[in-house]
């Protein structure tokens, strides 16, 4: 187990808020799915920029990462979140306890469970665990240890309108931010740069979350080919394939370069990276060195295209800072409660560091006529005149997602069940 930055050793331009409009409340994507920003949670608490009271010398934070730490993705941006705590608290980085690689490839004989309770033996006083995958590890580590306050990032045990509402568990809450908006503007953004019409996206496993993700980047990708360009949707191409997991595991996922070859083989050229890591944006970068035109989108984390910036379109990111140090200085005054929170953009600044869960960070591969038309796009979500989850919209298998003239609800968004009709790839496990 890692404790602060120091042992890694061991073992671009912003978006303007001109051009996304809006108020600080933020827009929304339907008129049921209301945007809650970090700027909106914090309210009544001040500044989400800093903290409120000191934190105690000895406050400690146990973070629990699938994936290393050093990933430019997923589990790098949780890790950096819980520096962004320790910096605004004051409190030195070695009060950040890290354990990167809880998956069963990397540590087979490690639990989650264990992994809480060492924590707490070292004294942690708030753990995170950063991954979907960590579901009954933490259920049951939160069951043992009742007194500790823990969050499940991207879970729903503390959602009381969701299908994995535990009330027994008092002491966990979730976080999640509403990357839906950001995959639409990855899918904008690729419909607006291809010239062969065929988008394709690089999947991890099949879950909710990932079936949502790709329907968000289809609908963001639909729209600006059809509304924004004038073709017909029924000529663009958008395929999904699944690694089986979050990140390469040689011998148990499939390959995600090879995977990315094929793609660009049958003629797509952009990639949307749905995984953890970069392999769809390094190889497009290759792709391009070698005189192809392609491009790709990657994922989760803001400096993402530094890997491969010249076919870098942009990068929707996570933003976990904000809702962490929130959640943090509430453990330290001692007003926690378990909540669930699916944060949306601050549409005054999507990439305020202080007060927005969800960024976009535009490429030096976004031509510049496209980055205005995205610009234009992402002003009609914080305005919620583009308004992408309203029906009629339907299933691969023909049956209706959102009737005509609907909206859809939370429920239905965060438990999507199918992939959408226009959309090529699998929407459950074979």
């Amino acid at each position: 187990m890692r404790v602060s930055r120091m042992w890694q050793l061991l073992i671009p331009l912003a978006l303007v808020a001109a051009a996304c409009g809006g108020d600080d409340d933020g827009g929304e994507v339907s008129d049921t799915v209301a945007d809650t920003t970090i700027a909106d949670a914090t309210d009544d608490a001040g500044d989400a920029g800093g903290a409120g009271d000191s934190a105690p010398d000895d406050f400690q934070i146990g973070m629990i990462l699938v994936g290393p730490e050093n990933d430019t993705g997923w589990s790098q941006a949780h890790f950096e979140a819980g520096e962004y705590v320790m910096e605004q608290l004051g409190l030195p980085a070695e009060n950040l306890i890290v354990l990167d690689k809880v998956n069963t490839a990397d540590r087979p004989e490690t639990t989650v469970e264990s992994v809480v309770a060492d924590m707490i033996d070292q004294g942690a006083d708030l753990i995170f665990a950063t991954s979907d995958d960590m579901k009954d590890g933490i259920e049951l580590g939160a069951a043992n240890h009742p007194d500790v306050p823990m969050i499940w990032s991207s879970g729903d045990s503390a959602w009381v309108d969701g299908k994995g509402y535990r009330d027994d568990l008092t002491n966990l809450g979730n976080v999640m931010g509403k990357m839906e908006y950001g995959k639409m503007i990855a899918g904008c953004a690729a419909a607006l740069t291809t010239e062969t019409g065929r988008i394709s996206y690089l999947g991890p496993l099949i879950n909710d979350e990932t079936r949502r993700l790709v329907n968000s980047a289809y609908l963001g990708a639909r729209h600006c080919w059809t509304d924004v360009l004038g073709n017909d949707a029924a000529d663009l191409g958008f395929e999904v394939k699944w690694i089986g997991f979050w990140f390469n595991i040689p011998g148990f996922t499939l390959d995600p370069t090879q995977v990315t070859n094929e793609f660009l083989a049958a003629g797509s050229d952009v990639i949307i990276s749905g995984i953890d890591t970069t392999e769809a944006l390094v190889r497009a970068g290759q792709a391009s060195d070698a005189g192809d035109a392609v491009f790709a989108v990657p994922y989760d984390f803001e400096s993402a295209c530094a890997e491969a910036p010249s076919v870098c379109l942009g990068v929707p990111y996570f933003n976990w800072g904000p809702s962490y140090l929130e959640i943090a200085q509430s453990v330290i005054d001692g007003t926690y409660e378990a909540e669930w929170q699916w944060l949306g953009p601050d549409w005054g600044d999507i990439n305020n560091r202080d007060t927005s869960a969800i960024g976009w960070l535009s490429g030096d591969g976004l031509a510049a006529d496209d980055a205005t038309e995205l610009d234009a796009f992402i002003a009609g979500l914080a305005s919620g005149e583009t308004d992408l989850w309203s029906g009629p919209l339907n299933y691969q298998d023909g049956s209706v997602f959102v009737a005509d003239g609907e909206a859809a609800t939370d429920f239905q968004i965060w438990y999507t069940e199918q992939l959408l009709e226009g959309i090529e790839g699998a929407s459950a496990p074979e």
